[in-house]
């Protein structure tokens, strides 16, 4: 496991953002051989607040990715029961999830995973807890009557399955969440506590939210800066590695 602690939230989406271009470009994607980019799930796709359309305005459209390679839950399904086992097949037939990419809750839910979750659970219908609902309504002009009280999600089985699980957490509202995931055990009621048992975890967090970590362990995972930082530095790109930006086209399982 690997905490990476940046001063700013700001800086720590930079260094994240580095971190997931040198992954794919290392990886060198092309025709058949597809990097697959898991991230959080939700509401209905036609929602103006959803994560499809969320996704949509402020990643998709500005990459050059194929609108047949994202695939979303689609929470108007009539079936939404096989809409989640028809997910976790297509997860399966892209070869699995590369790099998941994920932030938490300050209840340490990971998706829509909310505390009391199983740790083997898959793509599901989700009952989303008051505090998720609460923490939602800001998108809702502060209505709770028009918050959506459940939601399909990944399960935290299904992101344990993935190659690489980088987390993002940021804020002093959510230190206690990142002292549960880093300094105590497994938790079902801290679902972000699976991912010690990942072989292959980024958290990356910013300064507030270490707040509630020891200070012996803040000293230790900063003195390893020197060594993570080479992960994202140099920064590379497709032309350098021989990929061709038609290659670069990559399913993103959402």
């Amino acid at each position: 496991m690997k905490l990476i602690i940046q001063e700013t939230s700001a800086e720590a989406s930079e260094w994240a953002a580095k971190y997931i271009r040198n992954r794919i470009v290392h990886f060198g994607p092309g025709p058949g051989r597809f990097f697959t980019l898991g991230l959080p799930t939700g509401l209905p796709r036609d929602h103006p607040e959803s994560y499809h359309s969320f996704m949509w305005n402020n990643f998709f459209k500005h990459i050059d990715i194929s609108p047949e390679n994202v695939h979303i839950l689609d929470g108007n399904a009539a079936d939404l029961q096989a809409e989640c086992e028809a997910f976790e097949e297509k997860i399966k037939a892209a070869g699995g999830i590369e790099l998941f990419v994920g932030g938490i809750g300050p209840d340490g839910h990971i998706a829509f995973n909310e505390p009391g979750s199983s740790l083997v659970s898959r793509t599901r219908v989700k009952t989303l807890a008051m505090d998720t609902i609460l923490a939602n309504a800001r998108f809702f002009d502060g209505d709770l009557s028009k918050v959506p009280t459940m939601a399909l999600t990944v399960g935290v089985g299904t992101v344990m399955d993935a190659r690489e699980v980088m987390i993002l957490i940021t804020g002093a509202h959510k230190a206690f969440a990142l002292y549960k995931a880093i300094e105590e055990g497994v938790n079902h009621m801290w679902t972000v506590s699976a991912f010690q048992q990942h072989p292959n975890t980024v958290f990356v967090c910013d300064e507030d939210a270490t707040l509630e970590l020891r200070v012996k362990t803040v000293k230790y995972f900063k003195g390893l800066m020197l060594v993570h930082n080479k992960m994202v530095e140099p920064l590379y790109s497709m032309k350098e590695t021989g990929v061709k930006s038609s290659q670069s086209k990559c399913p993103y399982s959402d």
